[in-house]
């Protein structure tokens, strides 16, 4: 991903980052709309990132603490590990790759299981849980209940995605 000319020290002029609580604060007025000392951003977005302008530009918080901690871009993903995208605490974040990332998240809402991994498989009446891992698709079994199939899931998940499993 190719990152803007946003530097670290541009960052650092015109915000203050708190590492504790992951919020951004202006410490330069950069509008007429913007006071010194108010926190900076914006969580109206759909996708519940916190995003902040800098220089006409929006940036999403998350990537922008990763800038101001290290100094660099992130070289890829930046996960939450919470998975709850509006908090950018520092001991909340963590680089992560595509497929990690794509691997930390909820089940979907149209999830009619409410288990992440976890659908009915009509043919058996019965739950199947499934998953894939590098490209492989992986048939984890059928189960009587949802609960049972999601434990599958969930035990080769901890196996096999680690920290990523998505299962906060």
């Amino acid at each position: 991903m190719a990152e803007p000319s946003l530097t670290a020290a541009r960052l650092r002029e015109l915000f203050h980052y708190d590492p504790e609580t992951g919020v951004f604060t202006r410490i330069v007025k950069t509008s007429p709309f913007t006071r010194i000392g108010e926190p900076a951003g914006s969580t109206g977005h759909v996708s519940g990132y916190v995003h902040l302008k800098v220089d006409r530009r929006m940036y999403k918080a998350h990537r922008l603490a990763v800038l101001y901690m290290t100094g660099q871009w992130p070289t890829a993903c930046v996960d939450h590990i919470d998975m709850v995208r509006s908090n950018n605490r520092w001991g909340n974040l963590r680089q992560a790759t595509a497929a990690e990332n794509n691997r930390h998240v909820h089940a979907r809402s149209n999830n009619k299981s409410g288990f992440k991994g976890v659908c009915w498989h009509k043919p058996s009446q019965r739950y199947m849980a499934q998953t894939s891992l590098n490209g492989v698709h992986h048939y984890l079994g059928v189960y009587a209940t949802p609960e049972e199939a999601s434990a599958a899931y969930q035990q080769f998940a901890a196996k096999h995605f680690g920290e990523f499993n998505g299962n906060a």
